[in-house]
């Protein structure tokens, strides 16, 4: 019987998809995220459109509903490992298509952010957070576009599972990972690709954003 390891996947992917940032938008101002902006449901595009405020609110959310799928699934529901990560993944792909949205959403950054800093610490690989929050940082720091940041790190991120923990289910889940957050980029990477007047701008998905609304 594996009940208890079809509701964690259940579990988590309700909380993915619980719509933050639609939430904190319709509070704030009334309007409909989706319609805003890029039309993303996410915690960027709230700060964007709304304000700092709701942005937090709904970036806070969304960091607890990976944090939280993982969390349950590992300590209250006390699945094996492969669920646990089934978990943190159902809940990115619950952020990404949110069933009370009609399976509209966000692009899954901050669900995986909070699937990861749960993920690593209670499987005993504190270094691979570290080098994950780090890895985000330089390249933000250096472009300050968090998509690209996060790009980065995604790309890395099977190496850092693999060469810390040697683990080839972990390494294959974070490949599949970096392939869900990759659809929802790809609408916005060919369109920056098709407008972007330099090479230097192309891969600034979120500065050609900016220029559009303009």
């Amino acid at each position: 019987m594996i009940v208890k390891e079809i509701f964690a996947i259940i579990i988590g992917y309700l909380l993915g998809s619980i719509p933050s940032a639609y939430i904190a938008t319709r509070l704030a101002t009334g309007k409909d995220i989706r319609q805003m902006g890029g039309g993303n449901v996410g915690g960027l595009n709230v700060y964007r459109e709304v304000g700092a405020w709701p942005a937090l609110a709904a970036g806070i959310v969304d960091l607890s509903k990976g944090a939280a799928a993982v969390a349950i699934a590992y300590w209250l529901l006390g699945v094996p490992p492969l669920f646990v990560l089934l978990a943190g993944l159902a809940a990115v792909i619950g952020h990404n298509w949110m069933v009370w949205l009609k399976f509209s959403g966000g692009k899954g950054m901050g669900a995986t952010i909070g699937a990861l800093a749960v993920l690593f610490p209670v499987y005993g690989y504190w270094p691979g957070l570290v080098i994950t929050f780090g890895i985000i940082l330089i390249p933000y720091v250096i472009t300050h576009n968090i998509a690209i940041a996060m790009g980065i790190a995604l790309v890395c991120l099977p190496f850092i599972t693999w060469l810390g923990m040697d683990s080839g289910t972990g390494t294959i889940m974070a490949v599949i990972l970096g392939l869900i957050i990759g659809i929802k980029f790809l609408p916005t990477a060919r369109a920056a690709w098709t407008k972007a007047g330099s090479k230097k701008d192309e891969f600034f998905f979120d500065h050609w954003q900016r220029e559009k609304k303009g």
